[in-house]
């Protein structure tokens, strides 16, 4: 089962959507706000989102171009646009793939079943993870450790689940800015750096110890 995020205006095609991959054993969440669609999308920490272009107060495009400077996760564009302009444009502000409505709902199961596959195991993705104590749970967002929890941003959650998933093996800098910013624009050094003194303090807030991550200088970041 996967979760997926819908971001689409017309109702009744939403409600067809949500019916058709519930049957197909998917979680489905949907955009309440369009003018907020990407943060709503990032939020919602979907395995794939399906992404209507023409949006009450949004920009497809746009949309899309938000997402995938802050998350890698899978976009399939679903609209009635059948133009070569808004393909090679979805393309290029970081979509996976494009389906032209109406579709076949068998095609777009494939497509979606495809684009998880690109992307890596849904459940690998999202279950809990345990280290020396501290339990990191992907759904939530949450650590825990010693029965206090503490929430965690996407990017403290990403970065977190990197290191716990390969506990004991050094992960340098460059892999997880690849991770967390998977764009041709320019990410600055010192963005990562930010966000993993965010993550460290929230990791002290939840008591655990402050060696949980280490630094290792000119090389990365291990938890041990």
């Amino acid at each position: 089962m996967a979760r997926l995020f819908i971001v689409e205006d017309d109702a009744s095609l939403r409600e067809n959507l949500v019916r058709m991959l519930k049957l197909k054993g998917h979680e489905c969440l949907c955009c309440e706000s369009f003018a907020n669609a990407a943060g709503e999308a990032l939020a919602a920490c979907p395995d794939c989102i399906l992404l209507d272009l023409s949006l009450p107060g949004a920009y497809g495009h746009e949309v899309c171009r938000s997402i995938r400077q802050e998350s890698n996760v899978p976009i399939i564009v679903l609209t009635s646009s059948d133009s070569e302009f808004d393909e090679v444009m979805s393309m290029n502000v970081g979509a996976d793939d494009y389906v032209v409505k109406p579709y076949r709902p068998a095609a777009l199961l494939a497509r979606i079943d495809r684009a998880l596959a690109r992307s890596g195991s849904a459940d690998s993705a999202r279950r809990q993870l345990e280290r020396d104590g501290v339990l990191l749970d992907p759904v939530r967002a949450e650590v825990s450790y010693r029965g206090k929890t503490v929430e965690l941003s996407r990017n403290e959650l990403l970065i977190l689940r990197i290191l716990m998933e390969n506990a004991g093996s050094i992960i340098s800098r460059s892999e997880l800015m690849d991770e967390l910013w998977q764009t041709d624009a320019f990410v600055d050094d010192n963005t990562l750096t930010v966000n993993v003194n965010r993550l460290r303090r929230s990791l002290q807030s939840a008591g655990i110890p402050d060696d949980f991550i280490t630094t290792r200088r000119g090389l990365g970041y291990v938890v041990r």
